[in-house]
């Protein structure tokens, strides 16, 4: 099954094997494992959502593995060995063979550019098979412009739609330029997850002085009144000038919360500002504010 085919089934499957735990793949285990389908992931990076932040990464792990959704991480599918009228049997590299009532591929999308005729216009691709455009979203040839998947970076509708934007001004001769630093990204699991800005890993990589700052929602009152503890909020913040540059939300509504971390990165706002600022009670987003207060 592709992504789009699961959302298309008739009957809820029994049993299902998830190729890929990435972030459509555990997207879709959330969808099914409260259905009751029982769920087995197979992830050939050492961990699920290898390109979330660690901690993010391992709450979910540890989340998932409470739902009895059954993870294999540092695997890779082999081969579909038997297709059957009522499921499959796959082998993994290690030689272990499972089966399912259906497979679900998660593997990921690449942009497909070929044959439009782009040879003809002389626009630059890069090596990943995308299409070079500058700030502005104007491609290496005057008045083309290219926004959304097919340029890569950020392959999220929003993005697309504020590229689209600054591609219309500038082809209308207004002057805008894209900032990709405040970009909020949401994945639609159970608990949802919301990040924007720098991970830790990233500003470690970027050997920038920083001080991380968590709070969890079991401290949170709102989540206890509404049963949803799960998850904490985690931001990065400056150790120079305090400035908040990145945070991630694991928890109920986070797809909604990380707005106001977004709000902060792409104003400059600093913990002390954000935690100042008095949020109401009992509410999730004062979990926000009590990890800016932790930051000072």
């Amino acid at each position: 099954l592709t992504s789009e085919q699961a959302l298309e089934l008739k009957e809820v499957p029994e049993s299902l094997l998830i190729i890929g735990a990435g972030v459509i793949g555990c997207e879709f285990a959330s969808i099914f494992n409260p259905l009751g389908t029982e769920i087995t992931m197979v992830e050939m990076m050492e961990r699920i959502l290898p390109t979330e932040d660690k901690r993010v990464a391992q709450t979910m792990e540890r989340i998932f593995k409470k739902r009895a959704i059954n993870i294999l991480t540092g695997t890779k599918l082999e081969e579909i060995t038997e297709y059957r009228e009522d499921g499959i049997t796959a082998r993994l590299d290690k030689g272990e063979k499972i089966e399912a009532e259906k497979i679900l591929i998660c593997v990921g999308r690449s942009p497909r550019i070929n044959d439009m005729g782009l040879d003809e216009l002389s626009l630059k691709i890069s090596q990943k098979g995308t299409i070079v455009v500058n700030k502005k979203m104007e491609t290496t040839q005057e008045g083309i412009y290219a926004i959304g998947d097919v340029i890569g970076g950020y392959l999220l509708a929003h993005v697309a739609s504020e590229e689209g934007i600054i591609a219309a001004e500038n082809a209308t001769k207004l002057t805008s330029e894209i900032d990709y630093t405040s970009v909020p990204s949401c994945i639609f699991t159970s608990p949802e997850i919301g990040t924007v800005g720098l991970t830790p890993d990233e500003a470690e990589e970027e050997e920038m002085e920083v001080r991380i700052a968590r709070f969890p929602f079991t401290a949170c009152g709102k989540a206890h009144a509404i049963g949803e503890t799960d998850g904490f909020v985690q931001l990065i913040v400056r150790e120079s000038d305090d400035k908040i540059l990145g945070g991630q939300i694991v928890g109920s509504h986070a797809a909604d919360l990380v707005h106001e971390i977004a709000l902060a990165i792409r104003w400059g706002l600093t913990a002390e500002q954000l935690s100042s600022t008095i949020h109401a009670h009992p509410t999730l987003s004062e979990a926000i504010m009590e990890a800016a207060r932790k930051a000072e």
